[in-house]
């Protein structure tokens, strides 16, 4: 909230839709429309939350599926996850995975990683609906068009 800064916002009160914990970097939008918080958030609305995720080791098949099909975090199972194999590095040991969800619960990409016995090394969210923060270097933000914001909702 600190970054935000604009004579366009001052006296209004904004809010983050959604959240991101403190290791992970990404797209977060900041509103002040409360129905678009409850349409972003909402997991009846299956907005996607695309991730890209470094793991340690190499990733198996099986692990894959495992996330594909949900797997068992605490005392729930993790919603089905759209899977893809960005990178495996022998070299590095390392694999970089995108994991598309819309639940969206709390730590849930790390916490589905850790229940296949994967460690994140890093974990950046890189859309939200179809909405990309490619073009945003991370602590830069921009106003949306109205085209955008449909984007999210799509």
């Amino acid at each position: 909230m600190d970054l935000v800064k604009s004579p366009k916002l001052k006296g209004i009160r904004i809010v983050p839709v959604g959240r991101l914990d403190m290791y992970t970097s990404g797209a977060m939008i900041l509103t002040n429309d409360g129905d678009f918080v409850y349409n972003v958030t909402h997991p009846k609305n299956e907005i996607e939350k695309t991730y890209n995720v470094t793991l340690v080791g190499k990733i198996t098949n099986e692990e894959l599926e495992k996330l594909k099909n949900g797997v068992k975090i605490e005392n729930y199972i993790s919603g089905k996850a759209k899977i893809k194999i960005l990178k495996i590095d022998n070299k590095t040991n390392t694999s970089r995975i995108q994991i598309t969800i819309h639940e969206g619960k709390n730590r849930e990409v790390r916490n589905m990683c850790n229940a296949i016995g994967k460690k994140v090394l890093a974990l950046h969210r890189c859309k939200i609906g179809n909405l990309s923060v490619k073009d945003l270097k991370i602590g830069e933000w921009k106003f949306l068009t109205k085209e955008e914001l449909k984007k999210v909702l799509e």
